[in-house]
């Protein structure tokens, strides 16, 4: 079993980024309405801090912004005039770090009290995107014996890691967490559905984590590199506690928080509607430079 002392940290676990955002969307001929919502902007919490942050959008479009019922922000806009491109762009500085506390977990008694299925059953029940059939649950119940809950969360991110291969283009936005898990492949998207479906059905209450990850340890200040939308999970055994199963890593400074939700159809970075010629195609482009 982990210690369960809060960890003491060091000014040095805390990272400044800035994070540069950009998609854009091109039509086969003028698009005359288009109505959005964008869940790019960071959240402010004990492990992070949002600076500055802003959405951007070409065409002009009508913008408001609000907290979605899982408490992510959400930039909803909408446009009118005739366009062959849609442009969002969002530029955010934020300062992260590790969790500054964790609270002491419950057992599995404590979790199974009706005042916590009551209160976190929406991240209990399995989706469609992050449900996982049972024999492949019970294999994960033989490997984590008489652990209790935070070990068994620590124990199911690494069965996974260890069970799921990284590769992109094994499995699209649509893909289920079964659909992943028989493939043996998948993104960060998939790897965070299968460690959320696996947590659910052991009895964690669980949710999808959307964010940003800099991909070096080590690293440069002022340095600007190729980065990419992440995902992870957060399992919640007293309090809520986050890792990056894609990773086998702890979240800390090279990770931002954007949203949270039940999985993916709860938190894309950006969807929407528009009446108008088909797509002709989209291009997202994420920079992320360590500013401290």
């Amino acid at each position: 079993m982990q210690s369960q002392a809060s960890p003491v940290r060091a000014p040095g676990d805390r990272w400044r980024l800035q994070i540069v955002h950009r998609s854009a969307f091109r039509y086969g001929g003028p698009v005359r309405s288009s109505y959005n919502e964008a869940r790019m902007t960071p959240e402010n919490s004990a492990r992070q801090t949002t600076l500055r942050s802003r959405v951007e959008i070409e065409p002009t479009a009508s913008v408001h912004a609000y907290r979605d019922y899982w408490g992510s922000t959400v930039t909803a806009f909408d446009t009118h005039g005739p366009h062959t491109e849609l442009v969002v762009q969002a530029t955010s500085v934020v300062e992260a770090g590790p969790e500054a506390h964790v609270p002491d977990p419950l057992d599995w008694a404590g979790l199974a009290v009706p005042d916590v299925l009551d209160s976190y059953g929406e991240f209990l029940r399995p989706t469609p995107l992050t449900a996982m059939d049972a024999p492949v649950v019970q294999a994960v119940r033989e490997v984590l014996g008489d652990a209790g809950p935070r070990e068994a969360a620590h124990r199911v991110c690494a069965f996974v890691h260890d069970h799921l291969e990284y590769l992109t283009g094994a499995t699209n936005v649509k893909s289920t967490a079964m659909q992943a898990w028989t493939t043996g492949a998948g993104v960060c998207q998939d790897i965070s559905h299968v460690s959320v479906g696996l947590l659910r059905a052991l009895g964690l209450p669980a949710r999808y984590v959307s964010g940003y990850l800099h991909p070096r340890r080590d690293a440069a200040i002022g340095q600007a590199v190729t980065g990419e939308s992440h995902a992870w999970v957060e399992w919640w055994d007293g309090g809520w506690s986050g890792y990056d199963p894609t990773n086998s890593v702890e979240i800390g400074p090279r990770h931002v928080t954007l949203a949270r939700g039940r999985d993916y159809s709860d938190v894309p970075p950006l969807k929407g509607i528009f009446s108008g010629p088909k797509s002709e195609g989209s291009k997202v482009t994420v920079e992320v430079t360590r500013l401290a």
